[in-house]
């Protein structure tokens, strides 16, 4: 089966925890982390994690998924967890913010700094990070979000090209 952008994300972050805990070395994380962006399938995906702790493939796994292995969900109730539209988030939509919040939180963190240490409260430049990419993201996720995820917008995008050709 064919692994998606959120499956190598997954193994990207496990190995850079694997990084941080001093299992791979610099040297090795690099050439793992260009496998996975290379990889194409779950088995490709598989074998880079197969030696570190806490990963167990699908076929080695005490309790195997019922509808195959991180497989996207067809039904939008189990991509919020069958609570309605505003439950649990999507993996993606969790990915994108993050980076936003860590930009964000570093910048009033130096902000901080900076006024502590001048006596008084400096011009709060971190609102011109935090509000110009946060309205970006913010247009970006609600559209997404609307037209069913990325996957759903990659397919109609594919179905827009497959209908231009002809086919």
């Amino acid at each position: 089966m064919r692994a998606a952008d959120v499956d190598r994300q997954f193994v990207a972050e496990r190995l850079k925890a694997a990084l941080d805990e001093g299992r791979l070395s610099l040297g090795e994380y690099d050439d793992r982390l260009k496998e996975t962006y290379a990889a194409r399938t779950y088995g490709d995906l598989d074998v880079i994690l197969s030696d570190l702790p806490g990963f167990h493939p699908v076929d080695e796994a005490a309790v195997a998924p019922a509808s195959g292995y991180a497989a996207a969900p067809a039904d939008p109730e189990q991509v919020t967890g069958g609570k309605g539209q505003f439950g649990r988030q999507p993996n993606w939509l969790l990915g994108i913010w993050s980076g936003w919040l860590i930009a964000v939180t570093v910048n009033v963190v130096i902000w901080a700094l900076v006024s502590i240490s001048s006596g008084e409260a400096v011009y709060f430049w971190p609102m011109w990070v935090a509000g110009p990419l946060g309205a970006v993201l913010l247009a970006t996720s609600v559209s997404t979000y609307l037209a069913g995820g990325p996957d759903a917008a990659r397919e109609l995008r594919r179905e827009r090209r497959r209908q231009r050709r002809g086919d």
